[in-house]
This record gives structure tokens, sequence and C-alpha cells, in this order.
């Protein structure tokens, strides 16, 4: 969350309520640099909700920097993630971790969520548009929606893959080059109420070109392979 102020009450008590019917659970918020009263909040919500844990960058790192930083501090074998402005409504979080809590399917690695409906600018769905279908004809990763938010995986998958800055826009083509397999679920999406976006069409796009060409290369020489320990003669 950077500077978020606004949604983090309303966010953190959704989360809190979509998954009051699991055994246990915790809420990991990033507070990632923000310049504004957002930690305030999130400590004030803590009162609320004893299962919020709290971590601050000092500086602004970015989405993919904050993911790791949480990611890294879980506890549990599931991580599930949505953005902290508020536009991924919580109550779509069951849909996400469902195909991996059910254990159904071992190979399953990760779920990504599919928006429907977006409640952005036609310019940014535009733009979308466009780069979801470049990425998806260069790395073949079977997913029309990158850029969602919700996501859920296995704990310790993420951790092994290589951790480079936007990488969260990547995760279906890096978790199938590792061997997983990759599970979609279409999720609702609803207007930004408060606060500002922290990305431009332009600026999305320049990065983006260097990444797009640096995840292709990578999944191509990437190679998932496991040992078993010999006995001992």
């Amino acid at each position: 969350m950077h500077n978020e102020q606004g949604a983090a009450a309303g966010l953190i008590q959704g989360i809190c309520d979509a998954a009051s019917d699991l055994p246990a659970f915790e809420i990991i918020a990033v507070d990632d640099g923000s310049t504004d009263g957002t930690f305030a909040a999130l400590q004030e919500m803590q009162k609320e909700c004893p299962q919020l844990r709290i971590l601050r960058h000092k500086t602004a790192g970015g989405q993919s920097a904050a993911v790791h930083s949480g990611v890294k501090a879980a506890r549990a074998d599931i991580c599930c993630t949505l953005d902290g402005d508020g536009q991924n409504p919580p109550e779509e979080l069951p849909k996400i971790w469902a195909p991996l809590v059910s254990g159904d399917d071992a190979q399953v690695g990760l779920v990504a969520g599919q928006r429907v409906g977006r409640k952005d600018t036609a310019s940014k769905k535009l733009a979308s548009r466009f780069a979801n279908a470049l990425r998806g004809w260069m790395l073949k990763d079977g997913t029309r929606d990158t850029g969602c938010g919700f996501k859920a995986f296995r704990t310790q998958a993420f951790v092994d893959l290589p951790f480079f800055n936007h990488m969260h826009r990547y995760l279906p083509a890096l978790f199938k080059a590792y061997g997983w397999n990759v599970a979609l679920v279409d999720v609702a999406h609803q207007q930004r109420m408060t606060g500002e976006s922290k990305y431009t069409n332009f600026g999305r796009a320049m990065v983006g070109i260097w990444d797009l060409f640096g995840v292709v290369w990578l999944t191509r020489r990437a190679k998932s392979v496991s040992a078993t320990e010999a006995n001992r003669s």
C-alpha cells in the first residue's frame, strides 16, 4: 500500500470478513514508503483485526518489492495477494485460494485472477489489452490479464522464483516455466474510491518492453528438476 490511507480500513476489514471461515489466517499489509496516513490507518485496524501484521518500506520500492517482502515474512504455505487501492474486492478472495486449499491438484502452483468488467479508464483498458496481447504472443502464458492483483500461490514456489522488479506481471509465465500448473479464475473489479494510480501508460510501456524480452529469455532457459538423497552404503 502506497499512500492508500482512505482505502486501508475498508480493505483490511473486507479481508478479515472474507477469511473468517478459515481455520487460521494472517494479513500482511506492506506500507511501501507512504507519505500520508496509511501506516496510522493500518495501526488503527490492528485493534479490530489482530491477524493484521504491518511491514514498512522506508522508501517506495514498487509493487513487486512489496509483494516479495510480504511473502518472505509470511508464515503460511499459501499466500494470496491483492492490490492495496481497494479495486480488488476482498470478497472475491475465496475464489482465489479455493483451488490451492482444496488440494485437488498438487501441481497447481498459482491461481491468477482475471478481471471481468474492469472499472478503469478507456485509455488504461486499451493499453492493457495491447500489452496483454503482445505478452501472450511472446510468452504463450495462456492468460489474458496478468495485471490483476488477485493471485494465490504456494509460498515456497514463489520464493524459489528469480526476483526482479515488475515480476508480478509475469507470474503465470514464471510458474509455468518452473514446472507448475496455473489456474485462472474470473474476478470482479471495482472503481478506485480514494488515492491516485501509481502507474501511467507510458511508464508501464517503457519498462514493460525490457521486462518482456528478459522474461522470454528467462523462461526459455528455466529448468525444474528434483533430487533425492542417496542412501549411504
